[in-house]
């Protein structure tokens, strides 16, 4: 997902940057999988930013929609994640999103979430930080008790109201009745084809405007004001972990480059390598449910 907008643009500029302010330039390379290595980083690091993807949900059983997912019914999710999509069908884009918000309210945090919350709480009491900036619209690093998160693309469990711009936290299931049981993704389902004054509507008094999932839809800007902080954290960190995400989304997947490009040390926790592998300085293959928690564990160099 390539968004195109000034902020994104600019903030994707700024990211490509080779200016060195706390060490040399990280030249493409054969990063380590040396976990000995990398723990000795994790020791010394004071602020960790913590880069989560689409990955990290798949770990609790979240569907990435890529592969045999990557279709809903007949359509990709681009075809239907955008304002034009909305404008033109919501009854079609909010059965898409009802089945995506079911999805997640019954999932539960894997070993991965739980295994950042867990590191967050306690390097707070050793006076060091952790700030999770994830593109996973679910709330399970929350869930986990991961408290400094930064969703940069929105939450699923969020709606907006298209009228008065009022966001409002929404976990209900279904969030309206007229959805109730809607969302089938088989190819040969058809549209319920929902009356938009049945969709979800605006409980602000006065208003019943029609409401929408509070989630950045293709094309879209980022809202500046966490991209604001995230290049903040980026500036503030001295380590960066990439966890879980192909590194194809932007502006995303510049942000671990970009940590690298100070000389910070950035390791990449996934599956597979990815096309910014080479720019780090570590990498570590497999679940990052199974690479992740040792990784994160209480080093011996710390008071417990």
């Amino acid at each position: 997902m390539l968004l195109k907008s000034r902020a994104v643009f600019s903030l994707g500029l700024r990211m490509c940057s080779t200016h060195v302010t706390t060490g040399p330039v990280i030249e493409p390379g054969r990063p380590s999988s040396d976990m000995s290595e990398f723990r000795k980083a994790f020791a010394k690091a004071k602020n960790i930013a913590i880069i989560t993807g689409a990955g990290v949900s798949a770990e609790s059983g979240v569907p990435t929609f890529r592969g045999e997912h990557e279709k809903w019914r007949k359509w990709h999710s681009q075809d239907l994640a955008s304002p034009e999509a909305f404008s033109r069908n919501p009854s079609r884009v909010w059965e898409f999103y009802h089945y995506r918000r079911e999805l997640v309210l019954d999932k539960k945090p894997s070993a991965v979430h739980l295994a950042i919350a867990e590191c967050e709480a306690r390097l707070k009491k050793q006076g060091r930080s952790v700030v999770v900036i994830t593109q996973c619209q679910d709330d399970l690093h929350r869930q986990a008790g991961s408290k400094h998160v930064l969703k940069i693309h929105g939450s699923l469990l969020e709606t907006r109201c298209m009228s008065c711009g009022q966001v409002t936290v929404n976990k209900q299931s279904p969030i309206c009745a007229a959805l109730k049981s809607k969302g089938a993704p088989g190819a040969n389902v058809s549209d319920a084809q929902i009356p938009v004054d049945k969709l979800p509507r605006c409980e602000e008094r006065d208003c019943r405007g029609l409401l929408r999932p509070n989630v950045v839809f293709f094309g879209e800007t980022l809202d500046s004001h966490i991209l604001t902080n995230v290049e903040k954290e980026m500036e503030l960190c001295d380590l960066c972990l990439v966890v879980g995400t192909s590194s194809i989304v932007y502006p995303a997947a510049m942000f671990g480059p970009r940590v690298a490009a100070r000389g910070v040390p950035v390791a990449e926790f996934n599956m597979n390598t990815t096309p910014k592998t080479e720019y780090f300085m570590y990498h570590f293959q497999g679940p990052c449910g199974t690479t992740l928690p040792p990784a994160l564990a209480p080093h011996e160099s710390e008071e417990l």
